[in-house]
């Protein structure tokens, strides 16, 4: 496929812990797919600086966007920004209209612009601001990295500004079927299917319900005839199977 590619980087001390459950990644690689545009990997590091450093390097090459969640806040262990200057070797200040957006939120609801939530208006040089509908504290992009807040409500909104400005590709389409039998009963079939549509996606997932084991197969791919060919196949290879 010739779709633009992404990757995730999560970030904090708290996903790797098991103390926060991440559900980010789960609705940015929803978003991406509507848009045409593949999530190939996602990485999760804690709050240390070259675990970031060295991970926004690798992304940042490997792949056309890339998205970070987490660490943009006022505590001193949210290094993401200092962290996304340094791997681009770039200087990280105070910028006057992120500092705007922080005054001028802070003063709507009767809060001091104190040092701590000045942290937030610090970006690195040459990024352009993420919009951030919700608290205020802006997100940025710098060459083609997408830096946005962990909090799921202002990551969600901030992935649906930035999403309409990338160039997506053609959106990835999926069929299913259930088949009532294990993996190990379907799998030479599904390779025999694999092989002759190579073009696609064929995944194989087990599952158990009321004792009984079962597999979802799901065909995914951006030619709607191709999909629908397979499916086709698929179908008469098991007849048994429901949609």
């Amino acid at each position: 496929m010739s779709n633009p590619t992404a990757a995730m980087l999560v970030i904090g001390d708290e996903i790797l812990s098991g103390r926060t459950r991440d559900s980010n990644m789960h609705h940015l690689a929803g978003e991406l797919t509507k848009r045409g545009i593949r999530l190939t990997e996602v990485r999760v590091v804690p709050d240390d600086r070259k675990a970031i450093i060295d991970a926004v390097r690798a992304l940042s090459e490997a792949c056309d966007w890339v998205f970070t969640s987490g660490g943009i806040g006022p505590t001193h262990d949210d290094i993401t920004a200092d962290c996304i200057a340094e791997a681009f070797g770039v200087p990280l200040d105070v910028r006057e209209d992120a500092r705007a957006l922080l005054a001028a939120h802070a003063s709507a609801r009767g809060n001091e612009l104190n040092e701590a939530r000045l942290r937030m208006a610090r970006i690195p040089e040459g990024a352009t601001l993420i919009d951030n509908p919700i608290s205020a504290a802006p997100g940025f992009t710098l060459n083609n990295v997408h830096v946005m807040a962990g909090v799921p409500t202002i990551f969600e909104a901030m992935v649906a500004g930035v999403l309409p400005t990338l160039a997506g590709g053609t959106p990835l389409l999926s069929q299913s079927l259930t088949i009532r039998r294990p993996e190990g009963e379907v799998a030479a079939p599904l390779r025999t299917l694999a092989e002759e549509f190579a073009d696609l996606s064929v995944g194989s997932y087990p599952f158990v319900r009321d004792g009984a084991y079962g597999t979802n197969i799901v065909i995914r791919g951006t030619d709607a005839s191709r999909v629908d060919a397979a499916m086709t196949r698929l179908a008469a290879m098991f007849p048994e199977a429901t949609a």
